[in-house]
């Protein structure tokens, strides 16, 4: 028996019985891909309990060596026209099973990706993320995280807003609703809609809020260990775009959808003794501040540059770093200071980082892999803690993290630091697909091009 994350996911018992009650008839089979999105099969929930949970199933290699189109491209050692694409299997994780209130008769469990010779593929987004939370468990660390997911939700579906070009949505607030409870109560049918699927499906959800860009949001979730998290973040942000589209309305988390506020994902992190005790604080210590809390921090920043690629893995992502936007330019720490890169908040238990880096579109299980292999890195070495920042830190002269899809992709690429914690393969595989990205955006003729050019030069 796998010990459930609390009473609203399903035991396989439940599950069972569910599906012979006839209140379950679809178990969705999903895994996380390089992108971040949710993929795999819908499996007819008979079949599931009686064949799958014992036999497992498959999928092939190529949906972690593929583009956001699902087109087959080169440069992936992992999977080829050359190696055949074959078949990995999709490991169900019994810990993860949970209805999916949107979806009637519906149940996800989400999986672990490995070789038909049961070797886990590394590659792999949660593979990463379980490497490294098992390196700090190894050390004496539970690492517990929060991510804080922001959204531009539009009137426009889906199909609408491609056959538009995703050009003059109508957003669902025409003014700057940040903390507005009027300006978000127009938005409540599909605010209220998303925070009560998710709470069924087994999150702890916390709030929901409006932000600045015209008809954007945010619903926050409580801080769990750090796989729970990144799972729930994947849950979430496909089953609020579902629920979108069901209310003919579309939403974005995409890092900067136009040239106003861009959508962040501000990350929390800190670690935890096995027993639960407090690792990052220390009242003798400078500001109550422990030495492993510094080191911590001291690693983020010096690994900020070369991890970027995995905070920041699109074009756009690099859109938001602006300066006054709220989005971070600086590599620096400050205290309660959200104009840099690492905001450190909280005191006693609650004492932890926010990473400001990320923007919407970041894949969770990337960035806290990044996170954490950063820390432990500062931990391991014992790296000494810069000054910290007061002020502001977009006008400060200090190192900015890479303003560019091609400076990350060379910083990762020629990082021992990265090569060492994830592997080559891993590192490698990243970098291809930072490549593919760059290849198809080069390729690409732009709006701004033709409203440039096209009757002027």
């Amino acid at each position: 028996m796998s010990q459930l994350r609390n009473d609203r996911h399903l035991s396989v018992h439940d599950l069972r019985r569910r599906v012979a009650e006839g209140e379950l008839d679809t178990v969705v089979v999903a895994f996380t891909d390089m992108q971040g999105r949710l993929q795999g099969k819908r499996m007819h929930a008979a079949y599931f309990v009686d064949h799958v949970l014992e036999a497992g199933t498959e999928g092939c290699n190529y949906l972690l060596s593929v583009d956001v189109d699902m087109n087959t491209v080169d440069g992936y050692a992992m999977a080829s026209w050359d190696s055949g694409y074959g078949d990995m299997e999709f490991a169900l994780d019994l810990q993860t099973i949970r209805l999916l209130p949107h979806l009637p008769g519906s149940a996800m469990v989400q999986c672990d990706l490995v070789t038909l010779d049961h070797r886990p593929v590394p590659q792999s987004p949660r593979t990463l993320l379980t490497t490294q939370l098992a390196r700090a468990a190894e050390r004496g660390y539970v690492a517990l995280a929060g991510t804080e997911l922001e959204f531009i939700a539009f009137r426009t579906s889906y199909e609408d807003a491609w056959n538009a070009g995703y050009r003059d949505l109508a957003p669902l607030s025409q003014y700057n609703v940040d903390y507005s409870v009027l300006g978000t109560a127009r938005v409540e049918p599909l605010s209220r809609a998303i925070r009560n699927a998710m709470y069924g499906a087994g999150m702890d959800v916390e709030s929901a809020k409006g932000e600045c860009n015209l008809g954007q949001h945010e619903i926050g979730f409580l801080y769990a260990d750090a796989l729970t998290t990144a799972d729930n973040h994947a849950v979430y942000k496909t089953a609020a775009k579902e629920i979108a589209a069901q209310h003919g309305m579309s939403l974005t988390f995409m890092a900067k959808y136009d040239q106003r506020e861009g959508n962040s994902c501000h990350i929390h992190l800190s670690f935890r003794g096995e027993d639960g005790e407090t690792v990052f604080w220390d009242e003798s210590g400078n500001g109550g501040r422990s030495t492993l809390y510094d080191h911590f921090l001291a690693g983020l920043l010096a690994t900020m540059a070369d991890f970027t690629l995995l905070y920041a893995p699109n074009v756009n992502s690099y859109k938001r770093f602006a300066a006054g936007s709220f989005a971070p330019t600086t590599i620096a720490w400050g205290q309660d200071n959200r104009t840099c890169a690492l905001r450190v908040v909280g005191h006693g238990k609650g004492a932890r980082v926010e990473n400001r880096v990320p923007g919407g579109d970041v894949n969770p299980y990337l960035a806290l892999a990044a996170m954490v292999a950063g820390g432990l890195h500062g931990i391991e070495h014992e790296l000494e803690l810069p000054a910290e920042l007061t002020g502001n830190a977009y006008t400060s002269g200090l190192p900015t993290v890479p303003r560019t899809l091609l400076q990350a992709r060379d910083a990762f690429a020629g990082s021992a630091v990265a090569r060492e914690v994830f592997g080559d393969e891993v590192v490698d595989h990243y970098t291809n697909m930072a490549d593919v990205e760059l290849a198809a955006f080069d390729a690409a003729v732009t709006d701004w091009e033709l409203r440039r050019g096209f009757e002027r030069m």
